[in-house]
């Protein structure tokens, strides 16, 4: 009972709205004290950058009759391929019209932050209509799970299915579905055809170290070919009890994965209370978890040392304390938002808002929350072959289309 009620308060904690971001140019838009009193960055600009407002945009509401989406890709007629946490792949017009649900998705354990998650489209879709995705499998009976990787054909045909569905990976291990939090699971696929998909740590508190371990997928950045298999050259393979698999190490629960247009893999991540992070990922790579972090964990204890730096330890780019608990991110590249080339956009489930980085030699300079007005949970978002830019909302099951106001 006491367990139970411990983890409540927790998923309360995490679900919780952050206070409305405060906008005044050139201030940072959060104002709120540290969760830890002595917490400070490693350097200039590593969190609280100045707000700066961009253009202003119009919100189309494209449909409100999604259940708890979790992401989307753009087919080449137009429609919209969204999966739901609860084990569906939907389609969507531009118009709002929802199918049906997609046959054939394998069955799904869809309990507190696990699901059907990620939708990934193979480079030569068009072609070969061949997507990935990663959903939580359950093993004996029910009681435990692993996020694993799915491959599948898509028939878009009157009556959508998935055809030729193969698992093509398995985290490792299994863990009981009380653990059903920090799960990870999007997908980035490289211009080689290669996958990179992110495991979470799947720890509650006190954090354990899995993360810092190789002899398991947690709190790992795993990189895959299409069959399934450890890529080529991947960094860790020639070590000792190593899995072949696994990229980058010391992550917490990654919900956000994307290239860049110079082919550069980015990330983001949950942190505990306090410490979300944008992280430039690069094989080989440790990224601290649990090791080095800020914030504290979620009884209030502080995590470890304590400390925020480590040699051999790799810093992120961009830190959010209080958290707004990251999921979904893009790199802007488009023609429908020119001053926003390059720029990254983060959902925001906690703070409720779509984040706007701007960088600047690799660092950020400014920051603008979007979507402050609709009071949403930010799941996705995704840049569409219009330029515009796509979100899924997660409690209220919206997709949304930004586009520049016209004056």
């Amino acid at each position: 009972m006491v367990l139970a009620a411990a983890a409540t308060v927790v998923i309360l904690a995490q679900r919780q709205a952050a206070p409305a971001p405060r906008m005044v140019p050139g201030q940072p838009i959060e104002t709120r004290p540290p969760e830890k009193p002595d917490d400070k960055p490693a350097f200039p600009g590593q969190t609280r950058a100045p707000y700066q407002p961009g253009v202003p945009i119009d919100v189309t509401v494209i449909t409100d009759k999604l259940e708890l989406p979790w992401s989307l890709a753009f087919l080449p007629d137009g429609r919209m391929l969204v999966t739901e946490k609860r084990g569906a792949m939907l389609l969507v017009d531009p118009k709002g019209n929802v199918s049906g649900p997609v046959a054939g998705v394998p069955p799904v354990l869809s309990s507190g932050q696990v699901g059907l998650l990620d939708v990934a489209l193979d480079n030569d879709f068009q072609t070969n209509h061949r997507l990935f995705f990663t959903f939580s499998e359950p093993v004996h009976d029910g009681a435990d799970f692993h996020i694993a990787v799915g491959r599948a054909t898509l028939d878009q045909s009157a009556t959508p299915a998935l055809e030729d569905v193969k698992v093509i990976f398995r985290a490792v291990p299994d863990l009981s579905r009380r653990r059903s939090a920090n799960s990870g699971g999007r997908i980035a696929i490289a211009r080689d055809d290669t996958l990179f998909v992110t495991i979470g740590d799947r720890s509650s508190s006190p954090p354990w170290d899995r993360a810092q371990q190789l002899d398991n997928h947690l709190g790992k950045i795993v990189h895959i070919t299409a069959e399934g298999a450890a890529a080529p050259g991947n960094p860790f393979a020639s070590r000792a009890g190593a899995l072949p698999e696994i990229w980058s190490i010391g992550h917490r629960t990654e919900e956000g994965l994307t290239f860049d247009a110079n082919g550069q893999l980015w990330e983001t991540e949950h942190g505990p209370r306090g410490g979300d992070e944008l992280n430039r990922i690069d094989g080989g790579r440790n990224y601290g978890w649990p090791v080095i972090v800020h914030g504290i964990d979620y009884p209030g204890s502080q995590i470890g040392e304590g400390i925020t730096e480590k040699a051999n330890m790799e810093q992120a780019v961009y830190y959010w304390d209080p958290v707004i608990a990251p999921s979904g991110l893009a790199v802007y590249h488009g023609s429908l938002f020119p001053g926003w080339e390059g720029n990254i956009l983060v959902g925001a489930l906690r703070g409720q808002h779509l984040s706007r980085l701007t960088l600047k030699d690799g660092r950020v300079v400014s920051e603008e929350p979007l979507l402050v007005d609709q009071h949403s949970r930010i799941r996705d978002v995704r840049v569409g072959p219009d330029g515009a830019v796509y979100v899924l909302t997660d409690t209220d099951g919206k997709l949304l289309m930004l586009r520049p106001k016209i004056r």
